[in-house]
């Protein structure tokens, strides 16, 4: 399991961990029933903090994408198609949000953004 740690990303830590982890899961990289590195030896190999993966990893099963054992350790949960679909519209919408804010800011209508997202999508 790959995790890239930036030092120099606004985004904390332990949310780097959770959408990467996220991000191999919803790819099939990570199937159901993978087990994951302790959380002490996940936080040796980033050299980070051991309550800072037991926040990712706690997240993580919050959101129904692993569970945990005691004794056993953590593991790729089997995924309900409509929680991926639901992580991926989350995504999506956060991102699309992003874009109408540069959107507005460079002066871009509506028209035109649906128009681009028309385009993209594979419209046109």
């Amino acid at each position: 399991m790959d995790i890239i740690i930036s030092n120099s990303s606004g985004e904390p830590i332990y949310e780097q961990i959770v959408s990467q982890i996220k991000a191999q899961i919803m790819s099939g990289t990570l199937a159901a029933g993978d087990a994951l590195p302790s959380m002490r030896a996940l936080a040796q190999s980033l050299r980070i903090s051991v309550i800072t993966t037991k926040r990712a990893y706690e997240e993580l099963e919050r959101d129904g994408f692993i569970e945990s054992f005691t004794g056993k350790g953590s593991f790729v949960k089997g995924q309900n198609r409509e929680l991926v679909r639901e992580e991926y519209l989350r995504q999506t919408e956060q991102m699309l949000s992003q874009a109408c804010d540069k959107a507005r800011a460079g002066g871009i209508e509506l028209s035109e953004l649906h128009e681009l997202l028309d385009i993209l999508y594979g419209g046109e």
